[in-house]
């Protein structure tokens, strides 16, 4: 009796141990989810790049000569054929004022000859001239009027020479500081630089993409894996180097298609409106480009990346609700979801909220919205992807 009294006994106490382990084991812990859904997603690549203006001009000397006065504001806007300097013109003046002279000199010799013509040519009939002598006087009239042609020429070579000694732009711009001051000589055969005008509205941008990375685009649009759209334009967007965007979208323009031996790269440029002048040459930029669409794109929410040294990982809920961490490949951020290229799958459930408790191992309790295919999760990732730039 008493044996069987001390079985119960153990009995019990090992079923109270049981009992309290159950209790001791920790609850699901609630979190929020979205499962992943092939969608279509900008096919977005960044490169650096630097601004440059769509034309410029070196404003040179085309006469020799003494500089008498700027005749522009330096860092202003100018038109083209504005007055920018004044060169001394009393030499180019006198040069002309000789041509002109030589000229009259030259009519006045042709006057004379077509006179001896005409007054030759009815006496040729009469015999009263020999014809050796009209035809003289007639070589005489054509060698004056070559010579009043090759005086009329150097008249209108004074005249340019006169008109370089005011120094005009030859084309609208920002017109640089002068290179040279009142007073300075200046040389026709030297070409002296006396100030620079750059056209910045439109104005470009210029990129070294890799060839690689160039190849691989090519490849998947080939494939049909990213589609351009009707127009192939590609949409650009500039950041500044202290993070602020430029507000206006440009399109890249312009694609070599020879490769650079020593870098390996490819020359890309892209032309924006400039309105402002927000956009400076020589300025250093940051630029994302939308190379159409890939059509099985993956994204997450930012706030569902834990980053680590190692890169991008999630929190991935398996078939027993139990979370497991899983590495991911990220590419670019759209819209406050990051792009996916490698790690993730269709249908897998991401958890979204409660990081901070993850371990791999937790079990969870998923909200009613995340469950696999759940609206919730369907209508995120579509409102996320239409919202993106550049559809």
């Amino acid at each position: 009796m008493s044996f069987r009294l001390a079985t119960l006994g153990a009995l019990l106490i090992l079923c109270g141990c049981g009992d309290r382990t159950e209790q001791k084991s920790p609850p699901a812990v609630p979190v929020e989810t979205v499962t992943i859904t092939p969608r279509e997603v900008p096919n977005v690549v960044e490169l650096p790049g630097r601004v440059e203006p769509v034309r410029e001009a070196e404003v040179r000397a085309r006469v020799n000569g003494i500089v008498e006065k700027r005749l522009y504001e330096e860092g202003t806007f100018v038109s083209a054929g504005q007055p920018l300097f004044r060169i001394d013109p009393r030499e180019k003046q006198a040069a002309l004022s000789q041509a002109e002279a030589s000229l009259n000199r030259a009519e006045a010799t042709l006057a004379n000859a077509s006179a001896v013509v005409e007054r030759y040519r009815p006496l040729v009939a009469e015999n009263a001239v020999s014809r050796q002598e009209f035809d003289a006087a007639v070589a005489a009239e054509r060698e004056a009027k070559a010579n009043v042609s090759q005086m009329r020429a150097s008249l209108e070579a004074a005249q340019l020479q006169l008109s370089y000694t005011t120094v005009r732009s030859p084309i609208a711009g920002r017109a640089s500081s002068a290179e040279v001051t009142e007073g300075a000589l200046v040389s026709q055969a030297e070409g002296t630089l006396m100030t620079r005008v750059q056209q910045i509205s439109p104005i470009y941008v210029r990129f070294a993409q890799s060839v690689t990375q160039l190849q691989d685009i090519r490849d998947a649009i080939a494939a049909g894996q990213i589609d351009l759209g009707e127009n192939d334009l590609v949409e650009v967007r500039l950041t500044f180097p202290n993070g602020s965007e430029y507000p206006i979208p440009g399109y890249v323009d312009f694609l070599d298609y020879s490769v650079d031996r020593q870098t390996g790269t490819v020359a890309v440029r892209a032309e924006f409106p400039n309105p402002d002048r927000q956009l400076l040459p020589g300025e250093f930029v940051r630029a994302t480009f939308y190379v159409g669409k890939r059509k099985n794109g993956i994204t997450v929410p930012q706030r569902a990346v834990k980053m680590t040294e190692r890169g991008g990982t999630v929190f991935v809920v398996g078939r027993d609700d139990k979370v497991q961490l899983r590495p991911v490949t990220l590419g670019n951020m759209i819209d406050g979801r990051w792009i996916v290229t490698d790690g993730l799958s269709p249908g897998d459930v991401v958890v979204t909220s409660n990081l901070q408790k993850m371990r791999p191992g937790v079990a969870v309790a998923r909200a009613e919205g995340g469950k696999p295919g759940g609206e919730a999760g369907a209508r995120t990732q579509q409102a996320a992807t239409s919202s993106a730039p550049g559809r």
